[in-house]
C-alpha cells in the first residue's frame, strides 16, 4: 500500500479517571469504541477502535447554485472514523494516543503483540477494503496492506500464529463481474474470507469459504498441530446457525460443522469467540435467543475431532450477550460483554469454573449505552478490559479502559502515602475536630483523649474505649481493605509510661514491655472481633501487635506525660 500515506500524530486526548478506581473514559468530540486490547512487556495497556474525525471544506465559504454542485464539494471525505491506538500505565493514566490519517476512512478491530515489541493491527476501510498495519513499539509504521476483493469486505479478527504471523478473519460479498446481469446473477451473499500473512506483513495466501447462502466469518484460532479452527454464521430464511470450520496451516479444508439449535422451528444462535484451552481443546462463545426472542448467553467446549464436550446455558435476569472470553491459568474463565434493562446496557464481567459454571458477575456503567468489547488476562491476572461509555449527558460514544481483579471487581489504583493520608483525614474529620485521634502524614493513628488512654498499670478495656474502637475500626478497617494492594502492614503498638513501683531497672522494663504487649493484644481482639469474616481473613495478614514498654514516651517540655504515655497507636506501614 506504498500509494497510500499514513501518518501517526499524538494527540491530546481529554479523559476521566476516577481517583480510587483503574476506569479511563476517553472522550472524543464525536463517536468513538475501543475494540481491541493487549499487554505490552513493561506491563503497560495498549488498545485499537476508532474515533470519529470531522475536518471543515475549505469551499464551505462559496456559494452554490446547484445541489449537486454542493455535494461534490462536500464530498465523504470531510469526516468519518479513523484508527485510533491508545496506551495506559499502571496509574490510569494515557502515556500514548495516536490516530490515522487515511485517505479513506477506517476502523481497528484487532491487536495483535509481535515478538519484536510490536503490533499487528487489523481493520477495515468504510468503502469495503481489508487493512493490516505493522507497528513497531511506540505505534509508528513499519508496514501496511491494503487487501481483499473488488467486492465489499469486512474483518472481524486478527489472529496471531504460533509462526509469528496473523490470520485475518472477516466476510467477502460474493464474486462476481460487475458487468453480470443482475437479475441473472442476484444480489450476492457474504462467504467466509480468510487471509495469512507472515511474520513481515507478506500475504501468504487468501482464500474464500461458504454455502450457498449468507456466511461470515467470526473468529478464528490456531491449534496444537498448526491447523486452524474457524467459526462462522450462516443465515438462511429465518435461521442462524454456528459454522465450525478445520482448515490446514495452507487453508486446506479439513472438515466443517454447522451447530444448529431449534427454537420455535427456526435457528436462532451466533458465535461471538473461539479460544483453545491450557488442556488443547477449544471453548465458543455464542449469542442464545430464547422462546421470547431475548439473547442470552451459551459456551459450547469440544475437541478437534468434533466432540461436544461441554454446552452450557448462562440464564440471566436480563437479556446478556458475551463479546469476549479468555482463561485464567487455573482453569476458570472472564467473560465480558453486555446487559440490557428496561432503561439501559450496562458493561457485564463474569467469572467462571473450569466446567463454564458461573462463579459471580458485575454490571459496569451509567444509565444510557455501555458495553465491554474485549479482555486482555494480563501478567498478574487482573484482566484489561475495553469497550464503549456513554455518559448521562450525551448520547455519543466514548472509548472506555478499565482493570479488573480476577472476581471480576474493578482494580483499586495505587495509593500513595500522602492521598491515603488525605482520605483518613477525610474519613475522621469527626474525631479529628473532637480531638479524640490524631493522624500524621507517615500514617501514624494516635488515640489523645483521655477517655481512650489506660489508667497506670491497666490493659483491659473501658467501656468506651470498647464503644469507641468498634465505631472507629468498622470504619477503618473496610477502608483500608480497599487499598489492600497498598498495605503491607497495620500495626498495633501498645506503650507504658515510665514508671513501675519498688522494681529494679531490668523488672521495671520487662513489666512495662508485658503490659505494653497485653494493650496492643487487647485493641487488637477488640478491633478483630468486630470484623466480618471476609475482614478477619484479610486481618491475619496484615495484621500485627508489638509493645514498646515505655521507650517511645509522649514528651512536653523535654518531661514525659506519663498520663499520655499510657496509650495504644496505630500505623499503617504501605508496601515499598
Amino acid at each position: 500500500m506504498k500509494h497510500i500515506l499514513l501518518i501517526l500524530f499524538l494527540l491530546l486526548s481529554s479523559l476521566y479517571a476516577q481517583k480510587s478506581e483503574y476506569s479511563i473514559i476517553i472522550d472524543k468530540p464525536f463517536n468513538a469504541a475501543l475494540l481491541d486490547v493487549t499487554e505490552d512487556y513493561d506491563r503497560t495497556i495498549s488498545a485499537v477502535g476508532f474515533s470519529k474525525e470531522y475536518k471543515k471544506s475549505s469551499s464551505s465559504a462559496r456559494t452554490f447554485y446547484d445541489a449537486f454542485d454542493y455535494l461534490a464539494a462536500h464530498n465523504s471525505n470531510s469526516f468519518g472514523a479513523q484508527m485510533q491506538f491508545v496506551k495506559t500505565d499502571n496509574k490510569a493514566e494515557i502515556v500514548l494516543s495516536k490516530i490515522a490519517k487515511l485517505p479513506k476512512f477506517n476502523k481497528a478491530v484487532a491487536l495483535v503483540k509481535t515478538p519484536a515489541n510490536g503490533y499487528f493491527v487489523g481493520g477495515y476501510t468504510l468503502d469495503g477494503s481489508l487493512l493490516v498495519l505493522k507497528l513497531d513499539a511506540r505505534a509508528n509504521l513499519l508496514s501496511s496492506k491494503l487487501f481483499g476483493t473488488k467486492n465489499y469486505d469486512r474483518m472481524n479478527n486478527l489472529v496471531l500464529l504460533s509462526d509469528g504471523g496473523v490470520l485475518a478473519v472477516g466476510s467477502s460479498a460474493t464474486s462476481r463481474d460487475t458487468s453480470d446481469d443482475m437479475f441473472r446473477s442476484g444480489l450476492g451473499n457474504n462467504d467466509i474470507f480468510l487471509t495469512r500473512f507472515s511474520k513481515n506483513g507478506h500475504i501468504v495466501w487468501s482464500k474464500k469459504y461458504g454455502t450457498m447462502y449468507d456466511d461470515r466469518g467470526i473468529d478464528a484460532v490456531e491449534a496444537r498441530d498448526g491447523s486452524i479452527l474457524v467459526i462462522g454464521s450462516t443465515s438462511y430464511n429465518k435461521n442462524r446457525d454456528v459454522s465450525i470450520m478445520r482448515i490446514t496451516e495452507n487453508g486446506n479444508k479439513i472438515w466443517l460443522k454447522h451447530y444448529k439449535d431449534k427454537i420455535n422451528g427456526d435457528n436462532i444462535v451466533v458465535p461471538q469467540k473461539i479460544i483453545r484451552l491450557k488442556d488443547g481443546n477449544f471453548v465458543i462463545a455464542l449469542l442464545q435467543y430464547n422462546q421470547m426472542r431475548k439473547e442470552h448467553i451459551r459456551f459450547v467446549k469440544f475437541d478437534l475431532y468434533q466432540n461436544i464436550l461441554i454446552d452450557k446455558e448462562i440464564f440471566t435476569t436480563y437479556p446478556s450477550g458475551i463479546k469476549d472470553i479468555k482463561e485464567f491459568s487455573n482453569g476458570n474463565f472472564i467473560a465480558v460483554g453486555y446487559v440490557k434493562d428496561a432503561y439501559n446496557t450496562d458493561a457485564l464481567a463474569m467469572v467462571l469454573d473450569s466446567n463454564l459454571e458461573l462463579l459471580t458477575q458485575e454490571h459496569y456503567g451509567g444509565e444510557n449505552y455501555d458495553v465491554f468489547n474485549a479482555a486482555k488476562i494480563l501478567h498478574n491476572s487482573q484482566v484489561a478490559v475495553v469497550g464503549i461509555h456513554t455518559s448521562a449527558s450525551s448520547q455519543e460514544t466514548n472509548m472506555w479502559i478499565v482493570k479488573l481483579e480476577d472476581n471480576a471487581s474493578i482494580v483499586q489504583l495505587p495509593t500513595t502515602q500522602s492521598s491515603l493520608y488525605q482520605q483518613l483525614c477525610d474519613l475522621f474529620k469527626i474525631e479529628i475536630d473532637k480531638k479524640q485521634i490524631s493522624i500524621t502524614k507517615d500514617l501514624d493513628i494516635n488515640f489523645i483523649d483521655d477517655a481512650l488512654l489506660f489508667k497506670a498499670g491497666a490493659y483491659i478495656l473501658t467501656q468506651k474505649q470498647k464503644l469507641f474502637l468498634e465505631k472507629f475500626s468498622k470504619k477503618l478497617i473496610p477502608f483500608l481493605h480497599t487499598h489492600k494492594k497498598q498495605i503491607a502492614t497495620i500495626e498495633i503498638n501498645g506503650h507504658t509510661s515510665r514508671e513501675w513501683k519498688n522494681s529494679s531497672f531490668a523488672k521495671g522494663y520487662l513489666n512495662n514491655e508485658k503490659l505494653s504487649l497485653n494493650r496492643s493484644y487487647e485493641t487488637i481482639a477488640e478491633i478483630f472481633n468486630t470484623q466480618t469474616t471476609e475482614l478477619q481473613k484479610w486481618l491475619t495478614d496484615v495484621l500485627k501487635g508489638s509493645g514498646y514498654s515505655y521507650s517511645k514516651p509522649i514528651k512536653q517540655h523535654n518531661h514525659e506525660e506519663s498520663i499520655h504515655s499510657r496509650r495504644v497507636n496505630i500505623s499503617i506501614i504501605l508496601m515499598k
